[in-house]
């Protein structure tokens, strides 16, 4: 798929179908996720995937925004480690990498919504208790993909309004 395609039409999806992902595809979107700029080349993320049932309804029961991770087959969780960061970018840096994710879904043809973590301690902890997370680290982001059948459509977000040329 040609990359402005993938960058037009990608959406956020929260109607997956049960079938699982491939090894082969998480393989292709953790990679992407790892191919992110970060500042220095710290690259300070984790990724934990998560393809158990059971810890997949538990996020879906426990997340306030994530109810649809009942039906997904995957979720991929992007943990920072900040004591690996440079100069504090943690955050932009496993942003970057969720973005990548998202798109390398999209490029894949899967469905994939990006649900918030970080800043907000309780749902960060939330995910850090479901998956052991050791408490040096920050889960970022709650990626929850899987095949779906809805359409991917361009988005139309541009906003000229919002674009300044030298000075605002």
């Amino acid at each position: 798929m040609e990359f402005f395609e993938v960058l037009m039409t990608r959406r956020s999806i929260r109607s997956f179908l049960p079938d699982p992902v491939s090894e082969e595809d998480i393989a292709t979107l953790v990679k992407a996720g790892t191919m992110a700029p970060s500042a220095m080349n710290k690259q300070p993320w984790h990724f934990v995937i998560v393809t158990d049932r059971e810890k997949l309804d538990a996020i879906a029961d426990r997340h306030p925004h994530a109810f649809f991770a009942r039906q997904a087959p995957l979720a991929i969780v992007v943990v920072a480690s900040p004591n690996d960061a440079s100069g504090g970018f943690w955050v932009q840096d496993c942003s970057a990498a969720t973005e990548n994710i998202l798109l390398a879904a999209r490029a894949l043809g899967l469905g994939s919504v990006w649900c918030g973590l970080y800043p907000v301690q309780e749902r960060a902890d939330i995910l850090s208790d479901i998956l052991s997370v050791p408490e040096e680290y920050v889960p970022l982001s709650l990626i929850v993909l899987g095949h779906t059948e809805k359409e991917f459509s361009e988005a139309h977000r541009h906003d000229e309004a919002k674009i300044h040329h030298n000075s605002w």
